[in-house]
């Protein structure tokens, strides 16, 4: 249906989950195209929608920094929303790719403002958002272009040089010219990287990825 935005929820509350799809019900221009638990149940359903309405807490042991990228790689639109702000979570889902935070104690109307910004490109910025990020406790973290950012996330994992450049799509050289942008921004910010290892801390401290494991 032309201009209408679609919406998927992701949240294990029953409750809200059903209250939010009889009051989408009678929105003009939103429509609710599935309700889920889990990340896993919507990406297993392979569900296109324009805005993903995600949990900051979810009972299924899965992080919400986790559940965020994993939907932006899909290339899917997240609004973050919970019942209190966690000021570190908030901030490091906002790292990860969220579009906007909200609480649950704003009303429809400011989650369905949120859904139709989110969904024509911009960001939300709720008053919780900016607190998060003003109080963010994590270190300070470098400013990385897309392509660094890449070949980091992917030679942090486990791929050699030459495999990491093949995955983004370069030449092994180029790679590395990166991935010596990237350490020399966090050396310049006193945080060492080295060693694969401490890429991947620093990834994990950033909100950058899903935890890589102990890697030497």
């Amino acid at each position: 249906m032309a201009g209408v935005i679609t919406l998927a929820a992701v949240d294990d509350d029953r409750m809200l989950l059903d209250g939010l799809a009889r009051w989408l019900a009678d929105e003009p221009g939103l429509r609710l195209s599935g309700t889920y638990s889990t990340v896993d149940e919507l990406v297993a359903g392979n569900l296109c929608v324009d805005v993903v309405l995600l949990d900051l807490v979810l009972r299924d042991g899965s992080t919400a920094v986790e559940n965020v990228a994993r939907l932006v790689a899909l290339g899917l639109n997240v609004v973050v929303i919970s019942v209190w702000p966690n000021p570190s979570q908030v901030a490091a889902t906002f790292s990860a790719g969220a579009r906007g935070y909200l609480t649950k104690d704003h009303d429809l109307g400011a989650l369905a403002s949120a859904a139709r910004v989110v969904a024509a490109g911009g960001t939300v910025y709720s008053p919780e958002l900016a607190f998060a990020c003003l109080n963010d406790p994590r270190p300070e973290r470098p400013r990385l272009s897309t392509r660094e950012r890449e070949v980091l996330l992917a030679y942090a994992s486990g791929m050699t040089m030459t495999a990491a450049a093949r995955h983004v799509g370069v030449r092994p050289e180029t790679a590395k010219t990166y991935l010596d942008r990237v350490k020399a921004k966090y050396q310049a910010l006193g945080r060492p990287t080295h060693t694969k290892h401490e890429l991947a801390s620093r990834i994990r401290e950033d909100g950058l990825s899903p935890d890589f494991g102990d890697m030497r």
